[in-house]
């Protein structure tokens, strides 16, 4: 939904050391999407962008974050794939900020998974919410997952926020990570930093552990919300590497 912005380094690594030990003047580029799995006989959203009435900051130099130019509304951005918002079975929602949720309220049709805290704190109610149970176990590091379908899992990942979830999808072989804001930029995943955003610092960092112990051990393509290597990463298949 937005392309060609930009963060600092301060924001992006400062979560654990302080921001105050990072260059501000070193800058990683910036965008914002979310991403779609489209199963045999489902269309499964994981997390969904702003609704259409958000007013995107003006980009400011010397900002830690500019998400980046708009390129279209969620929906928009959406619709332009050739889907209908009745076609959506699932969205599995990584956490409650308004640009990994927003708009799920355009999908009537649609089960939304979402863990029992960020549930709460949204006050989200009624038969559509499937509050997540992570009833499955264990998903190799990761000690508490929930099958959505086959090769799809979605998996227990506090700290961002308390209720924080990533989603995991095995196909071809490869292991897609979409991990919402576990990181903003691949780099940091590389340089083992925190973002100066969570709710629960402890957690963020043992989550963080767990992620780099996932792909250090499996052929994971990682897929972030933040940063246009997300999207990238996915065209290419490109495998991370530490």
């Amino acid at each position: 939904m937005f392309d060609h912005g930009f963060m600092n380094q301060s924001f992006a690594f400062g979560g654990e050391e302080g921001k105050e030990n990072f260059d501000e003047q070193i800058i990683y580029r910036s965008s914002l999407q979310n991403f779609l799995i489209e199963t045999d006989n489902e269309l499964i959203l994981v997390d969904t962008g702003f609704g259409s009435d958000f007013k995107a900051p003006e980009k400011k130099l010397g900002a830690p974050l500019y998400m980046g130019e708009k390129v279209a509304d969620y929906m928009d951005a959406f619709t332009a794939l050739g889907y209908k918002a009745e076609d959506v079975t699932k969205i599995l929602v990584t956490h409650k900020h308004p640009d990994h949720s927003a708009a799920v309220k355009f999908f009537p049709n649609a089960k939304v998974y979402i863990s029992p805290e960020d549930a709460d704190a949204l006050k989200w109610e009624g038969e559509s919410i499937v509050r997540a149970t992570y009833e499955d176990g264990a998903y190799y590091n990761f000690p508490c997952s929930q099958k959505i379908a086959d090769g799809i899992r979605f998996v227990e990942a506090k700290g961002h926020t308390r209720g924080n979830s990533i989603v995991i999808v095995e196909n071809d072989g490869l292991f897609y990570m979409i991990q919402g804001d576990v990181t903003y930029t691949d780099a940091a995943l590389k340089a083992n930093k925190l973002s100066i955003v969570f709710e629960d610092l402890a957690a963020a960092r043992e989550t963080l552990d767990r992620v780099r112990q996932f792909v250090a051990e499996h052929p994971t393509v990682y897929l972030s919300t933040h940063c246009p290597e997300g999207y990238e990463n996915l065209e290419m298949k490109r495998v991370m590497k530490l």
